[in-house]
């Protein structure tokens, strides 16, 4: 599994994480189109298609001073390892990211590093069998870093990222 370890440049003291490709939806476009875009854009991956969604989760968080509150999607996409490539990067995303690995499920089951969605390792393993079933999981465990909250339910206070919705990449 491929994970980025950054974080927040207007919280250095929060640390960092391990989080999964994938961004924002552009208005009018779909989860699948924007997670498709997000993979090409991030990675330098390009698919033609992607998988069901196999997780949802809703997230609060703080980002450069801002406060946001999401509904992320999670596509599971299968591949060999490839060579990332950073060309498709933004300029937050070369700010933000600091570095980048492939994880086995080995790895992922035994680190004590913060990665998000907590309950990644556990996903995985359910992805390991046939493929994934017709309903995605719901996650909810963890804090993600500095107050910020994962769980199952929207609601909350904090304002959604600017006209985008999360599609993230497992």
């Amino acid at each position: 599994m491929l994970l980025f370890r950054g974080g927040d440049p207007g919280r250095p003291q929060a640390g960092t994480w391990w989080f999964t490709p994938g961004g924002g939806i552009d208005p009018g476009e779909s989860t699948e189109s924007a997670a498709r875009r997000e993979l090409k854009e991030e990675t330098g991956l390009a698919v033609a298609r992607i998988g069901p969604v196999v997780l949802r989760r809703h997230v609060e968080h703080e980002f450069e001073g801002v406060r946001y509150a999401q509904e992320e999607e999670f596509f599971a996409v299968r591949c060999s390892r490839f060579e990332l490539s950073q060309a498709g990067w933004t300029a937050t995303e070369r700010r933000v990211v600091v570095e980048y690995r492939w994880w086995t499920q080995a790895e992922l089951c035994q680190s004590q590093a913060m990665i998000y969605p907590s309950d990644l390792a556990a996903v995985l393993e359910l992805l390991q069998g046939p493929g994934p079933g017709a309903n995605p999981a719901v996650v909810g465990r963890g804090s993600p870093p500095s107050g910020s909250r994962d769980r199952k339910r929207s609601g909350g206070a904090g304002e959604s990222w600017p006209g985008r919705r999360p599609a993230r990449l497992v």
